[in-house]
């Protein structure tokens, strides 16, 4: 299977995951682990499975991140395996109410990028996911390499 791990990073925790990914599924898959701001609509062709990443800001995917979703024509993914991921704070950690009421109402990056990739026709594979960080910058709270690499194996079958 040709798979295509796409993601953005600010702090570095995205690109872990991602890269994670990589090497669980490289190891039993032709793939390619790629920064966003690297990828062209082009290496899109042949792709079976793509993965897209992006940390959380302002409760919502990276502007590269929309910015390259957009480009994709509109059925741009049609018969393509996708699923998509994020780097976030757990509110319990925060234990703001606030924050909880924003969550609740905005929601994290995963969702907004599994949707539009659903949109441009691509077939959702599992629900949206995130990756937990111990604070705005990280690091990755322990095990959550470890559970990427298990929700990554989830995606083939």
């Amino acid at each position: 299977m040709n798979i295509l791990v796409l993601y953005d990073s600010v702090f570095g925790n995205t690109e872990k995951v991602a890269k994670t990914m990589g090497e669980v599924l490289g190891s039993m898959h032709d793939i390619n682990v790629v920064r966003i701001t690297d990828m062209t609509l082009e290496q899109l062709q042949g792709v079976e499975l793509m993965i897209v990443g992006s940390p959380t800001r302002a409760f919502k995917p990276t502007k590269e991140v929309v910015d390259f979703l957009i480009k994709i024509p509109a059925s741009g993914l049609e018969g393509m395996k996708v699923a998509a991921f994020d780097t976030r704070i757990n509110t319990t950690d925060v234990n703001s109410k606030l924050l909880n009421g924003l969550v609740r109402i905005f929601g994290y990056a995963a969702k907004p990028i599994a949707d539009k990739l659903v949109k441009k026709g691509g077939s959702l594979v599992a629900a949206p996911e995130g990756f937990f960080v111990k604070d705005n910058e990280g690091p990755l709270k322990e095990e959550e390499l470890e559970r990427a690499s298990e929700w990554a194996k989830t995606l083939l079958q």
